[in-house]
């Protein structure tokens, strides 16, 4: 069974994602605007059936990305209540994010 899929496992924003040309993927809040092109980081690469994870090898490999946007992630609702005391607090977040459409894997 051979097949001709190129993707790889990138590290972005803490946590890793596997990536193909053409994929589009939200990451923490990177620097730059609209259009910049990112490198990120390859932990591992599968060209068909060989699959890349020497630290030697990665280092020839990247991993190219088009910064499309800037977002928000979902609004997560904080509530502190502490009973009998009249206690309570209430606060939200929203993550700041970057979504990133990969260009190339070389």
């Amino acid at each position: 069974m051979s097949s001709n899929v190129v993707y790889a496992i990138v590290k972005a924003g803490g946590r890793q994602e596997k990536v193909s040309v053409g994929d589009v993927v939200v990451v923490d809040k990177l620097t730059g605007e609209v259009g910049d092109s990112v490198e990120l980081e390859p932990i591992m690469l599968v060209d068909g059936d060989k699959v890349t994870t020497g630290a030697g090898d990665l280092g020839k490999v990247k991993v190219t990305a088009e910064i499309v946007r800037a977002e928000k992630g979902p609004k997560i609702s904080i509530m502190k209540f502490k009973n009998k005391t009249g206690y309570r607090k209430r606060q939200g977040y929203r993550s700041q994010r970057t979504r990133l459409k990969v260009t190339g894997i070389k």
